[in-house]
């Protein structure tokens, strides 16, 4: 069932002590099959402004990557020169997807020690990285499947983001406007069955980070399909990574699918926080962004369900936008179809009213559009 996790410091071994504070999110990088035409999706479709470049000009031979940009939102799109490399064999076996969700910090050398002598994979030692505008310190360490975290300390460095990047305003789409994202909200991982306890496990003693919401496959059911989650926060509460796997159900759950299709565990989607989701959503359908859609008759009882909002219903069912309460106050949140050929990886777009949940409220109506995109794939 939903339930509250007892509030704990930092650190579930019980010291007071935050051992790996983090300052905020950095950026996510995606390994993609075509980095530049990837970069003008995210230009026009979503209202992102291209900012940085790194590739061939710049001296990089093994890759190119574009930096976009949009409120605090940082996005990296990375694509291979050459198939006899890494990031080849992660688009192979992935398809496009998130390969780095990088957290900035205070001290990355301290953040990798800490987290490596708690039993973290290492991926990247500490490495000081410098151009003319100072230097930076990264180091990196697994996560579930192919995706990692590194640690960005960038209190000595003045650039644009980081060493080896320039500046790319040049090659930007003109005449762009945003679409009203503003920061990341959360993150959610799918991993393998019998497999989420362990990952909790991981972000609990070997980041830090503390358990907020558990939901079990009573909560996250339909007739067809369940799931279980639980919600992982580090000490401030600014970073969250929801985690879920798959439950036994009569037919193939969504996690299933992501799992079939990405080969593995992943990122699930990322969650968007915007001031104003009515005009944000509305922009980003006139731009082609596809969303699910639930029954109009899930807006009849609305009102007597989340009690009195400010946004009239009639709105939110146009574009089939949904809300949920809880005693801090209501959200509103939409869910956008794959923005891959494979089911794989999506966005949510949330506006958050005072509520710190995650719309349990809206489970049962959410999981049952998905199932129906699922049959029409043919995966369900």
């Amino acid at each position: 069932m939903d339930t509250l996790a007892p509030e704990k410091k930092a650190g579930t071994n019980g010291k007071n002590e935050d051992f790996l504070p983090i300052k905020g999110w950095d950026h996510i990088e995606f390994y993609v099959g075509n980095a530049k035409q990837s970069s003008i999706y995210y230009q026009y479709a979503m209202g992102f402004k291209l900012t940085g470049y790194c590739g061939l000009e710049t001296g990089n031979r093994e890759k190119a990557s574009y930096l976009l940009e949009q409120g605090k939102i940082k996005f990296v799109l990375t694509t291979p020169y050459h198939p006899d490399n890494f990031i080849s064999e992660h688009l192979k076996q992935h398809g496009d997807g998130v390969r780095d969700i990088a957290l900035e910090v205070e001290d990355a050398e301290s953040a990798f020690n800490e987290t490596v002598k708690r039993g973290a994979v290492p991926v990247l030692e500490p490495t000081k990285i410098e151009d003319e505008n100072g230097f930076i310190i990264r180091s990196a360490i697994k996560t579930y499947g192919d995706t990692i975290h590194s640690f960005i300390q960038r209190n000595n460095y003045k650039g644009l983001f980081l060493p080896g990047f320039v500046d790319a305003s040049a090659k930007a789409v003109k005449g762009i406007t945003d679409t009203g994202l503003r920061s990341v909200d959360h993150m959610v991982g799918n991993v393998e069955l019998g497999k989420m306890n362990e990952w909790v496990r991981f972000y609990g003693e070997t980041m830090g980070f503390s358990q907020l919401l558990s939901f079990d496959d009573k909560d996250i059911s339909t007739e067809y399909t369940a799931l279980m989650s639980k919600v992982m926060q580090n000490g401030t509460g600014k970073i969250k990574f929801p985690i879920n796997e798959p439950a036994a159900g009569k037919k193939k759950s969504q996690i299933d699918e992501y799992l079939e299709f990405y080969h593995g565990a992943g990122c699930q989607h990322i969650a968007m926080n915007t001031t104003n989701i009515v005009e944000t959503v509305s922009e980003l359908k006139r731009r082609g962004i596809e969303f699910l859609r639930v029954p109009t008759t899930y807006y009849n009882e609305l009102e007597a369900r989340v009690g009195k909002i400010d946004e009239p219903i009639e709105e939110l069912a146009k574009h089939g936008i949904l809300v949920d309460r809880d005693d801090d106050g209501y959200l509103l949140q939409l869910f956008s179809k794959p923005i891959e050929d494979r089911p794989t990886v999506f966005f949510e777009i949330i506006q958050r009213k005072g509520a710190k949940s995650f719309g349990k409220g809206n489970f049962r109506a959410l999981f049952e559009a998905i199932e129906r995109e699922q049959e029409l794939r043919g995966t369900l």
